[in-house]
């Protein structure tokens, strides 16, 4: 197969304006946000978000991520996970898509999508995969994600339950680019609380389901996944692996909802990847070569 790499690239995080900055700028242009302008209005807007705006999300979401834990300096592997990461999106119902995929600098057992195609995993997640085909599974299921606009979803039920007495903290001035400005900083705080609480579980188990599905169609093995959730059943009480298992579902139940979705239904495919040479290295990277010994000349015997 060939896998064409896609760059990397850079997110700001944007911050969030101060309410002393917001009544100031709303007072310079001689109005006041309505309070009957609800949180619910702002969420029923995100039901009809249009891609561009998505993708604006995505990157706005994904740079507060980075801003926690910052791209590991390791461009062989950098490019590695955006190869891969590109080959499994474009065999997903949306290869459109600007997809970025990184490895975070920390040490934790965990990764992340956001809106628009931005996937992040962990270095802890990284350096624990036993083969590819888990690495690939990890990335399917992320990528589902995406594809099925949970995180979309869930801003937008956020959103919409906030009470009004935090209305003030939903409105950013206007710069004429769409909702994803216009809400930048009710996005922001929303998402922060999404990725501290986690999907719903239906969303997990569907992206699971996908998951399998997408890696099977860029020729890996889909049991790469169940590798991973039968690592995490063994898990559940180590250092690193705390906001995983706080924001997914118990490894076991995932287990037993993939294992009804799957049953026999991949049995009979043949040829798929567990492990390519290229990973191998990457995971464990060979030690350096001895330097060559020098040759000895014999001595003479004395007398001689």
């Amino acid at each position: 197969m060939i896998r064409s790499p896609r760059p990397l690239w850079s997110l700001a995080v944007i911050a969030a304006l101060s309410s002393t900055a917001v009544s100031a700028q709303f007072g310079s242009i001689g109005s006041i946000v309505n309070k009957a302008r609800s949180a619910q209005k702002i969420g029923e807007g995100l039901r009809n978000i249009n891609e561009q705006e998505e993708i604006k999300i995505g990157g706005d979401l994904a740079g507060m991520l980075l801003g926690a834990a910052p791209l590991l300096n390791d461009p062989p592997r950098q490019r590695y996970l955006n190869s891969l990461g590109s080959w499994l999106a474009q065999h997903s119902e949306r290869p459109g898509l600007p997809w970025k995929f990184g490895i975070v600098d920390s040490n934790d057992f965990n990764a992340f999508s956001t809106p628009g195609g931005n996937v992040l995993i962990t270095r802890g997640l990284f350096d624990r995969m036993r083969n590819e085909s888990e690495l690939a599974g990890v990335l399917a299921h992320e990528i589902a994600h995406v594809v099925r606009k949970h995180h979309l979803q869930a801003l937008q039920k956020s959103l919409r339950e906030q009470s009004l007495s935090e209305m003030r903290n939903y409105f950013s001035v206007s710069t004429g680019n769409g909702l994803a400005d216009r809400f930048a900083g009710a996005l922001l705080s929303a998402g922060k609380d999404l990725y501290i609480r986690g999907l719903d579980r239906e969303d997990e188990y569907e992206a699971d389901r996908m998951g399998v599905v997408i890696a099977a169609r860029s020729g890996f093995s889909p049991y790469g996944l169940v590798g991973v959730l039968q690592t995490l059943t063994a898990t559940t009480d180590q250092q690193g692996y705390g906001l995983h298992n706080r924001t997914h579902p118990l490894p076991l139940d995932r287990l037993a909802r993939l294992d009804a979705a799957m049953g026999a239904r991949f049995d009979s495919m043949v040829g798929l990847a567990d492990d390519v040479p290229g990973f191998v290295a990457l995971r464990s990277p060979p030690p350096p070569a001895a330097p060559p010994a020098k040759s000895a000349k014999p001595k003479r015997p004395k007398g001689k």
